[in-house]
């Protein structure tokens, strides 16, 4: 029974760094990349974080539909 004390004492220590560990974290990788994306294309409503990446996308994917006024002068 000696090992019994030894093993609540590891369960107790591992708890409460497990709630350290969580309470530390904040946000999560999920809700920091969701902030990221700030453009929408207003065609298909994909989301992109910056504007070169939006260029690109509204170029490859919308080559008929008019451009934007906001990514004229983008350098893609």
């Amino acid at each position: 029974m000696a090992r019994g004390q030894q093993k609540i004492q590891s369960q107790q220590k591992k708890a409460k760094k497990a709630a350290e560990k969580k309470k530390g974290q904040g946000t999560d990788q999920k809700t920091a990349a969701k902030a990221a994306l700030v453009h929408t294309c207003p065609v298909c409503k994909t989301q992109m974080p910056d504007p070169k990446t939006f260029k690109q996308h509204f170029e490859s994917k919308h080559p008929k539909a008019t451009m934007p006024a906001e990514l004229v002068d983008v350098q893609a």
